[in-house]
């Protein structure tokens, strides 16, 4: 059990911080990543001593199989426990208490499960999305940074919740972005670009269909293949896009990425903050400044500057949204934390000079025990001589506590050993 730092007042007490498994969590994962997404939220919540129920997502179906196959194999299925089925499933399961509820996906569907988990005041985490915006400026080495942008955007056919959704620069930051791009996507992905082993597809053709309604947005200028038989779209850049434009209302998730034209880094932060908050923000620029106004002066779940995606795999930092993009954050021991309740432990005893220190609560009241008790509880980095009597005497009382305990604790022991001689004397005897 770790301990918690103490104050004067407290120097003699045991101050602790016990970390308690919620007790059933209920873990809801996504389809875009369906293994690390659903399983990762899962070994949180067993590390913290948690059961946990299992509800893959049923747009994955085979991996979601496999799953309920995989978990009553290896884990204990008293105690981990896979459900599949699609909304009504969920809706219906949704009904039931749960101590802990850990949900994956879209927005609109968050505010749905935490409607749920209001019922019963249910603690959740919700891992959710939005448009993570990047800004990018003339001072970076323009075609590693279009390298980065892309492959952002590009991995897993931009079905990922911290792809870049759109892009923010100058008009002519542009036209250098869409010139490089096109040779970049050359180089990666051939002239045949829907027969690349290095592409994947749309998730289903409901997803197929809406990110196809966006391509009329503004102009492309790259890319803009599409291929409804194999729900394949290739990588494309947009151009005149306007802030109102369909494309500019809600996240992509798909390999399309949009640019506006801005004035500076300003009229950026102006249209970052006008808004929702979103789960990531990218920043390229070797500019100190720049880099400095964009993490001070907007709000979202994480900031990357000069690289997309890789804050994912750094484990000491805390994943999560904020506002719409989510609640609460987990990875590394942030998933130990998130699935346990840090419950405050005080423990007391009986010595009688702590007691004594300790008088000056009880009634009748005077100035001198509100003098005293302030000078107890008050933070400070050294005593003041005024003190120096009371803090003498509080330090030979310190030492006489600790020498009784120690006393105490020697003579236990002596007593045990004692116990043990004897018996070990009796046994010989009878033998």
């Amino acid at each position: 059990m770790p301990k918690a730092s103490k104050d004067l007042v407290n120097v003699l007490d045991g101050v602790m911080i016990n970390h308690d498994p919620y007790g059933v969590v209920l873990v809801i994962g996504t389809w875009n990543y369906p293994y690390l997404i659903t399983l990762g939220p899962v070994a949180g919540a067993i590390s913290a001593g948690n059961t946990v129920i299992i509800k893959p997502s049923e747009v994955a179906p085979a991996t979601a199989a496999l799953i309920a196959k995989l978990i009553p194999k290896y884990l204990d299925p008293t105690c981990y426990t896979v459900l599949l089925g699609g909304v009504k499933e969920t809706t219906q399961l949704l009904k039931e208490r749960f101590d802990y509820i850990f949900y994956t996906g879209s927005t609109n569907v968050g505010k749905i499960i935490h409607k749920a988990a209001n019922e019963y005041l249910v603690p959740t985490t919700l891992e959710l999305g939005g448009k993570s915006p990047v800004y990018l400026d003339s001072t970076v080495d323009m075609e590693v940074a279009v390298k980065r942008i892309l492959w952002g955007k590009c991995a897993n056919a931009g079905q990922t919740c911290v792809a870049p959704d759109y892009l923010m620069c100058s008009k002519q930051v542009q036209s250098e972005f869409v010139a490089k791009a096109k040779t970049i996507l050359r180089e990666w992905y051939g002239k045949n670009v829907k027969g690349s082993p290095d592409l994947g597809r749309i998730v289903s053709d409901t997803h197929y269909k809406r990110l196809v309604e966006f391509l009329s947005n503004g102009t492309v200028a790259v890319g803009g293949e599409t291929d409804a038989s194999e729900r394949f779209i290739g990588p494309t850049i947009l151009v005149n896009v306007k802030p109102s434009d369909p494309v500019m209302q809600e996240e992509i998730f798909g390999p399309i990425l949009p640019i506006l034209v801005v004035e500076d880094m300003f009229e950026a932060v102006k249209i970052i903050n006008s808004r929702e908050h979103p789960l990531a923000l990218y920043i390229f620029s070797k500019d100190k400044s720049v880099q400095n106004l964009f993490t001070t002066q907007t709000t979202s779940g994480s900031v990357t500057i000069n690289e997309t995606l890789q804050q994912l795999c750094v484990h000491e930092l805390p994943f999560g949204g904020v506002g719409q993009s989510g609640m609460g954050a987990y990875h590394g021991k942030y998933s130990f934390d998130t699935f346990t309740h840090s419950k405050s432990v005080f423990v007391k005893d009986y010595n009688a000079i702590g007691e004594k220190l300790a008088s000056s609560r009880y009634p009748p009241y005077s100035e001198k025990k509100l003098s005293f008790i302030t000078f107890l509880m008050k933070k400070r980095r050294s005593l003041s001589l005024k003190y120096l009597p009371h803090a003498i005497f509080f330090a030979l009382g310190i030492a006489a506590t600790f020498a009784g305990k120690a006393i105490a604790k020697a003579e236990e022991e002596a007593s045990a050993l004692q116990t043990e001689i004897d018996f070990e004397k009796k046994r010989l005897k009878q033998m």
